[in-house]
């Protein structure tokens, strides 16, 4: 709609940008650094971060970065996860195919887990995203998936991830006994000014326009507006494209992005 208006090559601030593409905010290479650590070392990790601050990309990124001849990813995101939906998905990821009942398949899956490290050489790398949805008795379990050899070992590197109040539920007391068994945290937050600048023109780039779209002024609001949030400038900024095609103007102000961020301009007039 807009892309031929502006030149661009692909349509900017979708979701789709391919790993080697991403910005790397200086807390996005932090928080990729430290779960590589995780990952490296078979501890125990949380990610955390705001509601689209790029937690799921950044678990993207991490998975690129670490050798398939070394670690094998295994990747569950399910708000409805259970102890045996747990075992059964592992399993199948695992190339098993686990038995129903909960007991056995988790035996089985910790036996392929130790396999994959003593007779493979390879490190399990268990990402459970959205973990901030999981239920007490789910959350309970996390504590004995690490649980190997009467806790003196674990051949597996396990990384839960999911908005802030996972740090919260974490913090209480009936969860203290899992709270002390992670290694390394890290939680994602909003982009600096220069970091929003940096994003916008980045993602501009990647679309094939190297000259300014947005003024100085304009890039200010949004990250007032968006606090930094990547899922918020990209949709705000996309908005305010769709917006300057349909004035036939080339060029976002800060005029356009106070309209657009209010609810001021309306793309059906």
């Amino acid at each position: 709609m807009f892309e031929e208006f502006f030149g661009f090559e692909r349509t900017p601030f979708g979701k789709d940008v391919p790993v080697h593409q991403l910005f790397l905010s200086q807390q996005y290479e932090e928080a990729i650094a430290r779960m590589r650590y995780v990952a490296q070392n078979r501890y125990f990790g949380l990610l955390t971060g705001e509601v689209g601050s790029g937690k799921s990309s950044a678990l993207r990124h991490l998975r690129s970065k670490l050798d398939p001849a070394r670690f094998e990813c295994l990747y569950l995101a399910d708000s409805g996860l259970t102890p045996h939906s747990f075992y059964q998905e592992l399993g199948i990821q695992l190339g098993m195919r686990p038995p129903y009942q909960r007991s056995a398949a988790k035996r089985l899956v910790h036996e392929a887990l130790m396999e994959r490290y003593e007779v493979h050489g390879k490190i399990p790398v268990v990402i459970v995203d959205e973990a901030h949805l999981l239920s007490p008795t789910m959350l309970e379990e996390v504590r004995f998936v690490t649980n190997f050899e009467m806790d003196s070992f674990s051949p597996m590197a396990l990384i839960l991830s999911g908005q802030p109040e996972l740090r919260r539920i974490l913090r209480l007391q009936a969860f203290a006994a899992i709270d002390q068994r992670i290694q390394v945290r890290f939680h994602l937050g909003g982009l600096t000014h220069e970091e929003t600048k940096g994003y916008i023109a980045h993602h501009l780039r990647v679309a094939g326009v190297g000259h300014p779209v947005f003024t100085d002024e304009a890039i200010g609001l949004i990250h007032k507006f968006t606090a930094g949030i990547a899922r918020r400038i990209n949709n705000l900024c996309t908005t305010c494209l769709l917006a300057a095609y349909s004035k036939g103007t080339k060029l976002v102000d800060d005029e356009l992005v106070k309209q657009v961020a209010v609810g001021e301009f309306d793309l059906g007039e």
